[in-house]
């Protein structure tokens, strides 16, 4: 999988792809990440990316200019590729769409803004814009590295445990269970009892009951679609939850 980043800060993302997942990736060959400088792109002798805003405002607006020349140098090797501008106006990053991404088998250009925006030209030139959620950051970097480590994650051979992806948050439409290892009790905090019985099925059970309980308690939005047996022990759950209610062990949360 080639990832390639248009952006005017390179060493951002070179700092990031060095390690990690990431960085393991790139050195077994399985992934590969080519940066672009924008300033490299422009005409002039200051390497001048951005201009006064037409119209007026706040701020600075970076050219259509050293972005096209940029796309079209990408361009020129002929191989499929999706070109995604990090944007707040886009479409939201989620582990779904990371996997439509990694399916689509394609290279990716991940084009970083800066400054109070760009050039709304630039647009032409992308086949989507994509965001990492609903907040401002100060430029695309941080985002395309978002895409870039969550999409590594899935490439076969990335992780060490094959299983890892698997059953990572929001894989399975649920977030994740919890997670524990040494030293079985620390200051009175003991590891479930369940996890140290060496009966696979009760663990199993005893996960994804955890990982119900997790999205019903943290982000119920995503309880769509589940099947048979998963409603089965939601509906168990939500029998517990209000019967404690009720006990007065737990406080009624008003959404």
């Amino acid at each position: 999988m080639k990832f390639e980043v248009l952006t005017i800060f390179p060493e951002i993302i070179e700092c990031y792809i060095k390690h990690g997942v990431v960085g393991k990736a790139l050195n077994k060959g399985i992934a590969e990440v080519k940066i672009y400088n924008l300033r490299d792109f422009t005409s002039d002798k200051h390497k001048k990316v951005d201009d006064y805003p037409y119209g007026g405002g706040a701020g600075m607006v970076m050219q259509i200019e050293p972005f096209y020349k940029a796309i079209m140098h990408v361009k020129e090797d002929k191989k499929p590729k999706k070109l995604l501008l990090l944007s707040p106006q886009g479409r939201k990053f989620t582990q779904k769409l990371a996997q439509e991404f990694i399916e689509e088998n394609k290279g990716m250009v991940l084009i970083c803004g800066r400054y109070e925006g760009i050039d709304e030209r630039v647009k032409a030139f992308v086949d989507e814009e994509v965001s990492v959620g609903d907040y401002v950051l100060s430029g695309g970097e941080l985002a395309a590295l978002v895409i870039i480590d969550s999409i590594v994650r899935l490439i076969p051979g990335a992780l060490g445990d094959e299983l890892s992806a698997v059953e990572d948050s929001f894989m399975k439409g649920l977030l994740d269970y919890p997670h524990y290892t040494r030293p079985e009790d620390f200051k009175g905090m003991k590891v479930p009892e369940v996890l140290l019985s060496g009966d696979h099925k009760k663990i199993a059970l005893w996960r994804k009951r955890q990982a119900l309980k997790n999205t019903l308690k943290n982000r119920p939005d995503l309880l769509k679609n589940l099947s048979r047996d998963d409603m089965k022990i939601l509906k168990e759950l939500c029998s517990e939850i209000n019967k404690k209610i009720l006990e007065g062990v737990y406080e009624p949360v008003n959404n």
